[in-house]
């Protein structure tokens, strides 16, 4: 099958920490994105790019014009320690996608990451972190109305994982989605001649996923006060697995306070559906020539 389209995913986790979610049995973020973009774009072709390994450059304008679109998974780097050269580089290729017209989608790292390139400002939460599922996530009046939200509640829940927060967007980012933890949980930034999407939550993810990223930091939840102790760690991931098992069990979405806001992935991921509908699909790009690059492996 001819490629539609030819997407770059970038995934900025170290090796190590990709390393722990080998042992945690978990896929690796740009994985999570190539699946969803697999979903909702069949036929695209994509390039995973791991920014953090030893010896990984950002692809120049050149490169970058064999691609339609540019993905941001979430990263546990932190985007406003500049003088590191992994976070450098993905400041660099965010820029570059801007200045090159090209949209671009994220969530968490990607929603921090497009607010500071484009002048706005990230700090550490005040309240700590925001983990599991986030509560109480509201439209904004313009997110009501935003193409980025068709079909998405008015409020809802979605799955989390952060420290730092957008604590101010840029000049001319639309807010689209708030809630009490994070004011900025979605919001639509344009930057000379780009467009980004981004979430601080997280679309990519479904109950299994979050339950293995959990295992992988239990250590770290557990001294945050998550969970008393193992066994109580257990027992919750336990039951987050079975309901994504059984996603119809009455008792676990009582227990738990999980509707289909989180089990639905055509709620849960309505965003980037809506990306893929405006971006990719309604505007049908003419393809551009495709450069195929050394990157990194990853390809498809």
């Amino acid at each position: 099958m001819a490629e539609t389209h030819r997407i770059l995913i970038i995934d900025g986790y170290p090796k190590p920490s990709r390393d722990d979610f080998d042992t945690a049995g978990m896929k690796y973020a740009g994985v999570l994105y190539a699946e969803m973009l697999q979903t909702y774009l069949p036929g695209a072709g994509y390039d995973i790019l791991y920014t953090s390994d030893p010896g990984a450059a950002a692809p120049d304008r050149k490169a970058l014009s064999a691609y339609d679109g540019v993905l941001w998974p979430g990263c546990n780097l932190t985007v406003y320690h500049t003088d590191d050269p992994r976070v450098k580089i993905m400041i660099e290729i965010c820029d570059r996608a801007f200045e090159a017209g090209l949209p671009q989608f994220g969530t968490c790292w990607g929603i921090q990451l497009p607010a500071f390139v484009a002048g706005g400002e990230v700090k550490p939460n005040p309240k700590g972190r925001e983990m599991g599922i986030g509560r109480k996530i509201r439209l904004t009046e313009e997110g009501k109305n935003h193409p980025m939200m068709a079909g998405k509640p008015e409020v809802y829940s979605h799955f989390v994982s952060h420290d730092d927060e957008v604590t101010r967007l840029p000049r001319g980012a639309v807010l689209i989605a708030g809630n009490d933890f994070s004011a900025i949980q979605a919001a639509e930034i344009r930057h000379k001649k780009g467009v980004f999407w981004g979430l601080q939550y997280h679309p990519e993810y479904d109950l299994h996923e979050m339950a293995r990223l959990m295992v992988a930091r239990e250590q770290k939840l557990t001294e945050l006060g998550f969970f008393k102790e193992h066994n109580d760690f257990t027992e919750y991931v336990s039951r987050l697995e079975a309901l994504h098992t059984e996603p119809g069990r009455k008792d676990l979405r009582w227990q738990l306070g999980i509707d289909d806001d989180i089990l639905s992935a055509d709620i849960r991921q309505c965003e980037f559906k809506n990306w893929v509908d405006t971006f990719m699909l309604k505007k049908s790009p003419e393809r551009r020539r495709h450069v195929r690059t050394s990157l990194q492996p990853g390809s498809n």
